[in-house]
């Protein structure tokens, strides 16, 4: 082999070395997208966070006190909706205020006067059959200014192998709502631990009376205006005071 024709080789090795390699092939998007995050603008600001856990002064001992982040809702979502999401959004039209579709999940958000009459269409349409509502949960938002105090249901239909949720929103100073007791008994204890937990009432419920505190204890302890407090633990002569008078490490 002559000089010229190893030179030629040695240059074609430089050029595979330096040539960029395929990239690996990540579908995760594809395969999951429910997993995708929403696209800006679809979001509605409903206040911000301070810190890790909402904590004011040195009670925040997480490392994150300076964290500062926008607290969010999903927009409504525009018809068509897709699928069976558009059969339960017919029967349900006349009593939705809103209906947003994130992350694959569908959630109507309704009116508390047409909370009722929601839960025995869902029940009783033979098109719906949602047989079981398998509790309701509270969500507290200050910031959200008159519809402060939010109540999650979650519903089950097993006929039809779907599940959605629906979302009533009631204001601090007004947290009534009707009790699904009498179109769903199961939610008895749910919306006891709810009224305990967050401060909703719901009217004409059997037995309304805190099922996790004391009766006689004062405030709702999942409400983000609560403070986190705690009891002093004494351990081998030392003494752990609760978490909001402990002082912050840096």
């Amino acid at each position: 082999m002559t000089e010229d024709e190893k030179n030629v080789d040695e240059n074609a090795d430089e050029k595979k070395v330096d040539e960029p390699k395929p990239a690996v092939e990540q579908p995760a998007a594809e395969q999951s997208p429910e997993n995708v995050p929403a696209p800006t603008g679809e979001v509605r600001k409903v206040g911000e966070r301070h810190g890790m856990f909402g904590v004011a002064g040195t009670g925040d001992t997480s490392g994150y006190g300076g964290l500062v982040a926008p607290v969010v809702f999903p927009a409504a979502t525009e018809r068509p909706y897709g699928g069976w999401f558009d059969t339960v959004a017919d029967s349900l039209d006349p009593l939705i205020e809103s209906v947003v579709i994130h992350r694959g999940e569908i959630t109507f958000h309704i009116a508390p006067g047409n909370l009722i009459a929601a839960a025995k269409l869902l029940r009783d349409d033979p098109t719906l059959r949602f047989e079981l509502c398998a509790g309701v949960s509270g969500v507290h938002y200050p910031d959200d200014h008159g519809r402060e105090l939010h109540a999650v249901y979650s519903f089950l239909s097993m006929t039809y192998n779907r599940r959605i949720r629906v979302e009533v929103s009631v204001p601090d100073a007004d947290p009534h709502l009707p009790s699904l007791c009498g179109v769903y008994p199961a939610v008895d204890w749910h919306e006891r631990e709810t009224y305990d937990m967050f401060g909703i009432v719901f009217d004409d419920h059997p037995a309304l009376t805190r099922i996790l505190m004391p009766d006689d204890w004062p405030g709702h302890p999942q409400r983000k205006d609560y403070p986190l407090g705690g009891i002093p633990v004494e351990y081998k002569g030392g003494t752990i005071p609760p978490p909001d008078q402990r002082r912050s490490y840096s």
